[in-house]
């Protein structure tokens, strides 16, 4: 078991073309969910831009390839089209396919030279949606990223002593990182774990980026950091909040407000419509929530500011849209997840330890949903602020992987791609 991140987005303008599946990945830091393998080898960017993007892919074609000891897995995954704009969210539920990828270790066996893998086979897929979204042009690909701090990586030898060292150093990692940045060409990315920003923001300039960080206070030395397509994007305004000053340890989310550029807004619009073309703004959160299982108190109330702040930031820019994203340190199913996506939680009805579904029951319990768990005093106030059972927030958040298995995904870079949308219109 591992734990899962998210790209949540508001219902103010933004849907979701597509998504990619979560699976092995070239840029991974050799951890997937509970399995500790070394990243594969990178695909030939020749042989890749030789193959076109296509939203359907072939259900029936089971294929195995011995000589590359790798198992690949067709399978049919149902996927879920949300339209989100300023008056409702429609559904449009369609299925596609998404290739995942398992090393038969039973078989394993070490060669000498490189694997001659095809680069079909060490690509990730995108999921795309069958409902046409043409006309919508402005796009924006976000990026969320829990990179594996470096000081980290060397301070748990344990979580990774099946994985080769030269995977585990940093100058290995970050030439992967900025390949599998290329290789997505995100506009938007967020990401989690940060301890070597000054090297890492060296090496995004290059690739035309620009980027704000904010380090988690007390003795960690990692932090978060969103960089963005400096001819994209403007950023209009920054801040960031300490948990610490709010007795919820020493955990950190930024929220920024983008606008994108009118230049490289769609052009094919009509006069008429520009001015939904100047106000191409939205709010993006990133966080990194406390690892802590016990501590369903200090998530809660770390995940309520961030919200707080995210929705307040919305409404003085004019009410719009919002994506947040981060290492949320929660499984799908937790009640975390519950009170991001329903707005609301009645807190006394889950156990503090497990609010994020981090650890798993030690024996079978019977209790009926009626169950009032008790939580003191102190962690009320810590949860909601106010020391009240309840919890409420006021953004309308859909998951961008509603749908998508959500195996673990720890180190892996999840990608998205919003499109905006014009008031009262549906994709």
């Amino acid at each position: 078991m591992h734990l899962s991140r998210f790209t949540y987005s508001s219902d103010k303008g933004l849907s979701t073309p597509y998504a990619p599946p979560k699976f092995k990945s070239p840029g991974n830091m050799g951890r997937i969910g509970d399995g500790r393998y070394p990243p594969a080898e990178q695909p030939s960017r020749s042989s890749a831009s030789k193959r076109s993007r296509t939203s359907q892919f072939d259900v029936g074609q089971h294929r195995s390839k011995k000589k590359q000891r790798v198992t690949i897995r067709q399978t049919e995954t149902e996927t879920e089209t949300l339209t989100l704009n300023h008056t409702s969210t429609s559904y449009t539920r369609t299925y596609a396919t998404s290739s995942t990828y398992s090393y038969n270790r039973r078989k394993e066996k070490r060669h000498k030279g490189k694997s001659k893998r095809t680069s079909a086979e060490d690509k990730r897929k995108w999921v795309y949606s069958t409902h046409d979204v043409s006309p919508y042009l402005d796009r924006v690909v976000f990026m969320s990223y829990n990179i594996l701090g470096v000081k980290n990586a060397a301070n748990h030898e344990d979580l990774y002593h099946n994985v080769a060292p030269k995977y585990l150093d940093w100058d290995y990692r970050k030439r992967l990182i900025r390949k599998e940045i290329r290789e997505y060409n995100p506009g938007i990315m967020c990401f989690q774990e940060v301890d070597c920003y000054d090297d890492l923001d060296y090496l995004l300039q290059k690739e035309g980026f620009k980027g704000v960080y904010q380090a988690r206070t007390g003795d960690a030395c990692d932090g978060c950091a969103i960089f963005w397509n400096r001819e994209l994007f403007d950023l209009l305004h920054e801040e960031s909040i300490e948990f610490q000053k709010f007795d919820l340890r020493n955990n950190v989310c930024q929220l920024c407000v983008f606008k994108m550029n009118v230049k490289n807004s769609s052009k094919d619009m009509g006069a008429s419509n520009s001015e939904s073309i100047s106000s191409r703004s939205f709010v993006v959160g990133n966080i990194h929530v406390l690892f802590n299982p016990n501590r369903g108190d200090i998530k809660l109330g770390q995940v309520r500011l961030f919200l707080e702040s995210a929705q307040r930031l919305s409404l003085e820019w004019g009410d719009i849209p919002v994506v947040l994203a981060g290492d949320l340190n929660s499984m799908p199913q937790s009640a975390m997840y519950q009170f991001l996506t329903s707005s609301k939680l009645d807190i006394q009805m889950h156990e503090r330890k497990q609010i994020s579904g981090q650890i798993y029951p030690l024996q079978n319990r019977s209790f009926k949903s009626s169950f009032i768990y008790r939580w003191s005093d102190e962690e009320l106030r810590l949860a909601t602020g106010t020391g009240a059972s309840h919890l409420i927030h006021q953004l309308q958040l859909r998951s961008a992987y509603a749908g998508v298995p959500k195996w673990g995904s720890d180190h892996l870079a999840l990608v998205c791609e919003l499109a905006f949308t014009d008031g009262g219109s549906e994709t």
